[in-house]
């Protein structure tokens, strides 16, 4: 038996027992040492917590079979400003944190050297919360898959200010027909929320001159959120 087929039985048999779990506090008998699982909808989610709970384990789509964790984001539950990637990566997986590899380090530094903020003060996430195999792009049903929860996210955080980053999160939250060469810098709206799209931090490492346009974009975040800006450049 392959490594793959048996972590999908282990899945099977966890899933199973949660839905035992489920039945038999359903039918008032109590089990010792057992969470206690609460069926309801997402839309009845108040909090973070309670949605990240709500995602434990979750199998929805095939990124599920090959993932070491979960990403599900992190921040501050009030945050005025919101950053959006695509998916975790390889050290995401690992850690089951956002943004904290090679393109999270620069993301962090734009927000604390450029925006004179901490990394605590905004909320990070991304449009999928398990790592596409091989950090590919995630396909169109996993992000499907996914965004009720992203948007179940900024329902709770209600941030003034959501900025996108990257070709494929803008193409989730905005639609098909997105450029982020043509739309980067531009001001949209997402479930009423002002949305600016800039280039993805890992494509600024491979690509320098599109550090002045990154900032830029930054730029006009902060003017959006009356914030002082905090540094000369990116």
């Amino acid at each position: 038996m392959s490594n793959q087929d048996i972590r999908e039985e282990l899945s099977e048999i966890f899933s199973s027992i949660k839905e035992s779990i489920v039945l038999c506090q359903e039918l008032g008998l109590e089990i010792p040492g057992a969470k206690k699982v609460v069926k309801h909808s997402i839309e009845d989610i108040s909090t973070l917590e309670e949605l990240k709970d709500y995602l434990d384990g979750c199998t929805r789509c095939a990124l599920h079979r090959d993932r070491k964790n979960l990403v599900f984001g992190e921040g501050n539950p009030n945050a005025r400003l919101v950053f959006v990637g695509e998916g975790p990566g390889r050290e995401e997986d690992i850690t089951g944190r956002p943004f904290v590899g090679d393109a999270g380090r620069l993301l962090t530094r734009i927000i604390t050297n450029g925006m004179g903020l901490r990394r605590e003060d905004v909320y990070i996430c991304n449009v999928v919360k398990c790592r596409p195999p091989g950090n590919r792009d995630p396909r169109e049903e996993e992000m499907k898959e996914c965004l009720p929860f992203l948007r179940r996210q900024l329902a709770i955080i209600r941030p003034e200010v959501i900025c996108v980053l990257g070709r494929v999160a803008g193409k989730a939250l905005l639609g098909q027909d997105f450029s982020i060469t043509r739309d980067r810098g531009r001001w949209f709206q997402y479930m009423g929320v002002p949305v600016i799209p800039t280039f993805h931090p890992a494509y600024v490492l491979r690509n320098p001159q599109a550090k002045r346009p990154v900032w830029e974009d930054i730029q006009e975040v902060m003017k959006r959120l009356g914030l002082e800006l905090k540094a000369k450049n990116g």
